[in-house]
């Protein structure tokens, strides 16, 4: 997004775990040559901010021995609280005076100051729309402080950060590659650790992206606190909640209270949506991640937004190396890959 080149490793830096995907573009579509996925430690990454980068570096370079890629140029995605993305409306002007109109624009839209942020925008085409009409713009800005962190983490796992993008961008660049350009207004929810990620898109432009500081790791907190047992115990019991074994009845209780507060977070990101100008209805939720087999959590979203909802699959479309990768392996990181898949695919485009 804001520097790019081709040819590219995708980094997907999340909360809880960093994953890893090579890919090519072929003549019958995308391929997955390499997929990889090591477990952070909690707190070396909070609400999209790196806070132990060389904690997070010596994990990266672990991984990239682990899946032995030879590239050296990233694509990787910033996220969270360091990072907004805002449809704007703007009088219509020439192409190349946008970006420089942009940075004023910029200052009444952007939560931190403006001097310290690293600012981008795109232009939603409207094929139907008039010459002197106003341009439909999403303006996209992230602290540096966040930008050069990333940065700095690549760079210590002696990489280069090639391509910088907004991991619901991502998310959507993925979307695109295996369902095309749907018309209407369609959701992709993306329920990560630490981070819930919503994107909205009309016929094939992303006019929303809002992150949720809840997640996975909300229910861990939960159950860490409600049952006084440690927070990896906590983890335990959650995923055997969620793998549906059987589980003392509290950490059920404990569950459905948690799946209140986030499913009133991610309606609070729906209404926001809304209350902006987003008009019409949304058509269907396309959900991933990893959170997203917590009992019940998934159909009282949808519930509570009254939109159904399918499992994004990002390999409707996108094939894979079977000399490298099983079906079970592709089975097992099919809610987790899709951030990494669309950031692979990045390189391919410039």
């Amino acid at each position: 997004m804001f520097f790019g080149q081709k040819k590219v490793v995708a980094i997907d830096i999340g909360t809880s775990s960093v994953k890893l995907a090579e890919m090519d573009a072929t003549r019958k579509g995308w391929i997955l040559r390499k997929f990889g996925v090591v477990t952070l430690n909690p707190g070396w990454v909070k609400e999209g901010e790196i806070l132990e980068p060389q904690s997070v570096s010596a994990t990266i370079k672990t991984l990239i021995q682990s899946v032995k890629t030879k590239r050296k140029n990233v694509a990787t995605g910033i996220f969270g609280n360091g990072v907004i993305v805002k449809r704007i409306s703007m009088a219509p002007i020439e192409e190349n005076l946008i970006a420089e109109a942009i940075k004023w624009e910029a200052e009444q839209y952007i939560p931190f100051d403006v001097n310290e942020a690293a600012i981008d925008h795109h232009v939603i085409r409207h094929p139907d729309r008039g010459a002197g009409e106003n341009l439909d713009i999403i303006l996209i800005g992230a602290k540096q402080e966040f930008v050069f962190r990333f940065i700095e983490t690549l760079e210590s796992a002696d990489l280069k950060c090639s391509i910088l993008d907004v991991s619901g961008f991502a998310l959507a660049n993925c979307f695109e590659a295996n369902y095309g350009k749907v018309q209407g207004l369609t959701a992709l929810l993306n329920i990560g650790a630490g981070v819930t990620n919503l994107v909205i898109i009309e016929n094939g432009d992303v006019i929303f992206s809002r992150d949720s500081m809840v997640g996975g790791q909300t229910y861990t907190n939960e159950l860490h606190k409600s049952m006084g047992v440690s927070v990896p115990e906590a983890e335990s019991l959650k995923i055997s909640a969620s793998m549906g074994q059987e589980v003392p009845p509290e950490v059920n209780t404990v569950l459905a209270s948690t799946t209140e507060q986030v499913v009133d977070e991610i309606r609070n990101a729906f209404e926001f949506f809304i209350a902006t100008g987003g008009g019409g209805r949304v058509s269907k939720i396309y959900v991933s991640g990893g959170s997203i087999f917590i009992p019940k959590l998934v159909e009282e979203i949808s519930a509570a937004v009254g939109v159904p909802f399918e499992v994004f699959n990002p390999f409707q479309q996108i094939t894979y190396d079977e000399k490298s990768l099983t079906p079970d392996y592709i089975q097992q990181i099919q809610s987790i890959s899709p951030v990494a898949l669309g950031l692979a695919m990045r390189g391919m485009k410039e």
